[in-house]
């Protein structure tokens, strides 16, 4: 029983400490995403990267290495960015710098890993993106063009070039300009903390915890010497981590106590570099998407490209670099899981805050707030228990005319981008009033002008097309 309660207190402190050392960084890194993502608008770099050619794959690395889009909300972004006429190869080159990568990840990898995998990290996600991007175009470059926006030969994208989804709101270039420079400071500022601290956490806290857990059992449980004859076969270990790495979903900020936990117990750190750039960067179900919207040798040559990436990176941090990484990285990020006394007040108060808005990211919009309750009407109020009754008198079936409210089954949401997508997918359809998605409860709310608008198989392919299963009417 003894030993039972020293492994329990030992997990339970290597989480709270694991915790606190990345609260600080992580706060910042969320701000910094609501800057980015409030004060630095679409409109400025969605051009760069809608043509096809060598530039837009470099723009598209360039992008996409800070950006805060978490790895299931890049998929559809990715998507979207293909359909208004970005080459494959640009498509690829965003898919695979945006996830490995963010400002936020980016500080949290310096708080745990130390200087020299912070640095490195998003030299490899670019790198290897560019690397994608340039072999999906020369894969490709005899396939046909499908599925892909012709704008000159399109009266509807005359009026919505550049479109790109991103955050909660998704809208054309030109009407993002338009309202974001109607903004006031206030609006901006308010809205670059809910952003920030609301949308942003509650996309990543999920996969941040799970990290944290894992960490922290693999620190408890596993014992120190686990690994350590995979240390001195440093390909073999790159291989075994690549191999359980790219099938399973990680994103960018929650492999960072995983992968510090591995080596602790012995793997290398070349080893733990691929596990923070395949872990992101792929899953079963970014493959199973990538291979339905882009095709089959896109799909291929998006896995050889991020394993190539990996397997590359991980030899010369093995080979030529490994003394200087595990210098910086163990004392950095594991001397407070040895002592405890490390870490100060201001880690401990920054914790609790960043706990306090994970908890508030989860349950802060499972109403909703006055008027964006989706009813379409900006006077209403919700009512009860958060929840919208201003059409519960929809719900049922009508034949009166006017306004009419439908509610589908729509499967793959995960995240904001990922409802923001949707809701772009479905609100160009002709006779669709508005369109509102609910991650939670997988549905999606369309308002149609009336009965005879209403038109579930256009429907049906604007979602499918958007890289979601639409399952049905409710």
């Amino acid at each position: 029983m003894p030993a039972v309660l020293e492994i329990l207190e030992k997990f339970v402190w290597q989480f709270i400490t694991l915790f606190s050392e990345m609260a600080p960084f992580l706060l910042l890194g969320f701000l910094l995403a609501g800057i980015l993502h409030v004060w630095v608008p679409n409109h400025l770099y969605v051009p760069k990267i809608a043509k096809s050619n060598f530039k837009s794959v470099l723009w598209a690395a360039l992008f996409g290495v800070p950006l805060p889009i978490c790895s299931c909300g890049v998929i559809p972004t990715s998507i979207a960015l293909r359909k208004e006429g970005a080459s494959k190869g640009a498509s690829v080159s965003f898919l695979i710098s945006t996830p490995a990568t963010g400002v936020d990840s980016i500080l949290a990898t310096y708080s745990l890993l130390g200087g020299p995998f912070a640095i490195l990290r998003p030299v490899a996600a670019f790198v290897t993106a560019m690397l994608g991007g340039v072999f999906t175009n020369l894969v490709t470059k005899n396939e046909p063009e499908t599925g892909v926006a012709v704008l000159e030969n399109s009266h509807e994208h005359e009026h919505h070039e550049h479109c790109d989804c991103e955050g909660d709101h998704c809208s054309c270039g030109h009407d993002d300009h338009d309202e974001h420079a109607k903004k006031s400071f206030a609006q901006k500022l308010k809205e670059t903390f809910e952003y920030g601290f609301v949308n942003m956490i509650g996309d990543v806290s999920k996969w941040l915890t799970i990290g944290l857990l894992l960490g922290a059992l693999i620190a408890a449980f596993v014992p120190d010497d686990f690994f350590l004859f995979l240390h001195e076969y440093p390909l073999l270990c790159m291989l075994v981590v690549l191999v359980l790495a790219m099938p399973m979903y990680t994103c960018a900020t929650g492999s960072i106590p995983l992968a510090l936990a591995l080596v602790e117990k012995g793997i290398t750190p070349g080893a733990a570099l691929v596990l923070l750039m395949a872990g992101p960067a792929t899953s079963i179900a970014s493959m199973l998407v990538v291979g339905k919207a882009f095709g089959k040798r896109t799909l291929a040559a998006y896995l050889v490209s991020i394993a190539l990436g990996a397997m590359f990176f991980g030899f010369v941090v093995d080979t030529f670099l490994m003394d200087t990484f595990l210098a910086s990285m163990l004392p950095h990020g594991s001397a407070e899981c040895h002592g405890h006394g490390a870490l100060g007040v201001f880690d401990y108060v920054c914790a609790v805050v960043f706990a306090a808005l994970i908890i508030y990211a989860k349950f802060a919009h499972k109403g909703c707030d006055c008027g964006h309750c989706g009813c379409g009407d900006h006077d209403c109020c919700c009512e009860g228990e958060g929840e919208c009754h201003c059409h519960d008198h929809e719900h049922g079936e009508h034949h009166h005319e006017g306004p009419v409210v439908k509610f589908y089954r729509v499967n793959g949401m995960s995240c904001s981008h990922c409802k923001a997508c949707v809701e772009k997918a479905v609100r160009v359809l002709d006779g669709v009033i508005s369109a509102e998605a609910d991650v939670a409860k997988k549905e999606l709310r369309v308002e149609w002008h009336d009965e005879d608008d209403i038109d579930e198989t256009a429907l049906k392919k604007a979602v499918d097309e958007a890289g979601f299963e639409f399952v049905g009417k409710i």
